[in-house]
């Protein structure tokens, strides 16, 4: 097939991967679990990474070997270079074809030239985002599910959880006359205490993130579940503000699987946004992007 790109955006959902070749087409994809670059930052953390990476790779030279390779990763902040080497390892090529980025930076490409408007991701965790004409990165929000990232996968998860038990202790047995709490306890397994707390304190923050899918699956019954996707979207239109005021009106484009959930989100955001600041909502398909930068870079 000639020479091959291979592009990775790595999530705390999943991991997506794509082929490219010299033309741009993509040739090949597939997905395995969720990772971040955070997880460089201790030994169980990287162990879980190589896991994650000789999974990829299997995936990956299955359908053919890359010459180079684009990886965005949820956290990157440039400095470590160890995700790279063990990326190199897992495919069996040099470190030096590896290039990583900050998984937004990729999504940002996929959806603007430098310069010419804002991105606004949602997937696990949420950020908004601007490269200027210079290549600098500019962000609002995306400090991480602990702290913030309003509007993410996460952050609706939690709102849907703290609102079902904060219910609960108010008058136990509420979750049976709520939608919402009905899909949620059904997703985790049980309606007892000690199945949330098992969830919530056990599980990774894509695993929790994807609890956001029965929080929309029970919008259309549950007013409860509609105003915290509705609030979800607000969230999102804040740190686009932030980017507005700062530099000025842009278009915006919202991406990211949680924007996806329901209709609301979008349709909250653009209620929170001022009339000149254009908002589309699109599919990013970042490990497309990535594949095809991979081919088109110098690392």
């Amino acid at each position: 097939m000639g020479d091959l790109g291979l592009g990775i955006d790595a999530g705390g959902t999943q991991t997506r991967w794509a082929l490219a070749d010299a033309t741009g087409a993509i040739v090949a994809e597939g997905s395995v679990g969720g990772m971040s670059a955070t997880q460089m930052h201790s030994a169980a953390g990287r162990d879980a990474v190589r896991g994650i990476f000789a999974m990829l790779a299997t995936q990956v030279l299955a359908a053919g070997r890359p010459v180079r390779v684009c990886a965005g990763l949820t956290g990157f902040d440039g400095a470590s270079t160890q995700a790279a080497h063990l990326l190199a390892e897992a495919l069996n090529i040099a470190p030096a074809a590896i290039g990583m980025r900050n998984d937004v930076e990729i999504a940002y490409l996929d959806s603007f030239a430098p310069g010419q408007g804002y991105l606004v991701y949602a997937g696990t965790g949420s950020i908004a985002a601007w490269i200027d004409a210079s290549h600098q990165f500019h962000r609002a929000g995306g400090r991480g599910v602990t702290l913030d990232d309003g509007g993410g996968g996460f952050w609706i998860a939690r709102e849907a959880m703290r609102h079902i038990w904060r219910q609960e202790d108010e008058q136990p047995g509420a979750w049976r006359q709520s939608a919402m709490a009905r899909a949620v306890f059904d997703r985790i397994g049980g309606s007892d205490w000690a199945v949330s707390r098992q969830f919530i304190y056990g599980q990774d923050r894509g695993a929790i993130g994807a609890l956001a899918l029965a929080v929309a699956s029970s919008a259309d019954a549950d007013p409860v579940a509609r105003d915290i996707l509705e609030r979800a979207g607000a969230e999102l239109a804040r740190i686009a503000l932030a980017l507005v005021r700062r530099y000025g009106a842009r278009p915006v484009v919202l991406g990211g699987r949680a924007a996806q959930l329901h209709p609301l989100i979008a349709h909250s955001m653009r209620a929170a946004l001022p009339p000149e600041v254009p908002l589309t909502q699109r599919h990013t398909l970042a490990h497309h992007a990535a594949a095809r930068i991979a081919l088109h870079s110098n690392h």
